[in-house]
C-alpha cells in the first residue's frame, strides 16, 4: 500500500494513528506538500481529483480518499483492535464525536479556508487567527460539556480503549496548540489527549515525528 501524506494535515494524522493502532505498515509514503500547492498538480489530481490528503492506495491499485472512510475500511479489514464499539448505540456515540470534529470544526479551519480568507477575501492575519480561535472554541466547548458529563467517557472519549473519536480529537488539539489556542477551559479533552499520547501509536503519528516535518 501507498499512503499519500502531509505531516501537518489533521486528516492524514488521523490515518497515521489508525494504521499504527492496527499495526499496519504501508509499503510506501508519498509526501504531498500542501503549502507548496503540490496537491493541485496534475500528477496528484490524477490520484485524487479532490486535491486533498490523505489517500491510501491499495495493493490492487484502488484508491481510497477521505480519512474517516479510510479508517473504517482499515477497521473492517483488520478488526483488531477495534476502533468502533460492538454495540450500535455506542458506535453511534463514537461516530458522533468523531464527526463533530471532522465535519464541524476541522473544515472551517483547514488550509484551503484559511488561504481563501487571506488571499481572496483579504482579511488580516489577526482576523484569520480570530476566525480560527472562534470555531475551535465553539467546537471544543460543546465537546467538553458532552464528554465531561457522560458516564460513557472513560480514559478515552469512549471507555478505556482508543476509538475513532480519539483518532479525530488528538490531531485537532495538536492544531489548536499550533495556533496557540488557550486549552485550559477544556480539562476533559486535555486529559484524554494526554492518555492517547502515552500510546506509541499516537506518539509516533505526531507531525514532528514524520519524515517530511519542517
Amino acid at each position: 500500500m501507498r499512503l499519500y501524506d502531509y505531516f501537518r494535515s489533521s486528516a492524514a494524522y488521523r490515518v497515521r494513528i489508525a494504521l499504527n493502532l492496527k499495526g499496519i505498515d504501508v509499503d510506501e509514503r508519498t509526501f504531498v506538500h500542501l503549502r507548496m500547492g503540490k496537491q493541485r498538480g496534475d500528477d496528484y489530481l490524477a490520484v485524487n481529483p479532490q486535491g486533498l490528503v490523505p489517500v491510501l492506495e491499495l495493493d490492487d491499485g484502488r484508491v481510497l480518499a477521505q480519512s474517516l472512510a479510510i479508517i473504517e475500511y482499515l477497521d473492517e479489514v483488520r478488526p483488531e483492535p477495534p476502533l468502533l464499539p460492538s454495540l450500535a448505540k455506542a458506535r453511534a456515540r463514537v461516530r458522533a464525536i468523531a464527526l463533530s470534529i471532522a465535519c464541524e470544526i476541522h473544515p472551517l479551519n483547514n488550509l484551503r479556508v484559511l488561504n481563501y480568507l487571506t488571499g481572496t477575501l483579504g482579511v488580516s492575519d489577526e482576523q484569520k487567527k480570530g476566525w480560527y480561535r472562534y470555531w475551535v472554541d465553539a467546537g471544543f466547548e460543546a465537546l467538553e460539556r458532552q464528554l465531561s458529563r457522560d458516564d460513557q467517557t472513560g480514559t478515552f472519549c469512549h471507555g478505556d480503549a482508543p476509538t475513532l473519536a480519539d483518532i479525530c480529537l488528538v490531531p485537532q488539539i495538536a492544531n489548536a496548540r499550533r495556533f496557540k489556542i488557550d486549552l485550559s477551559p477544556y480539562p476533559t479533552l486535555i486529559r484524554i489527549e494526554a492518555a492517547c499520547n502515552q500510546l506509541p501509536a499516537f506518539a509516533m503519528a505526531a507531525p514532528a515525528r514524520q519524515p517530511d516535518a519542517e
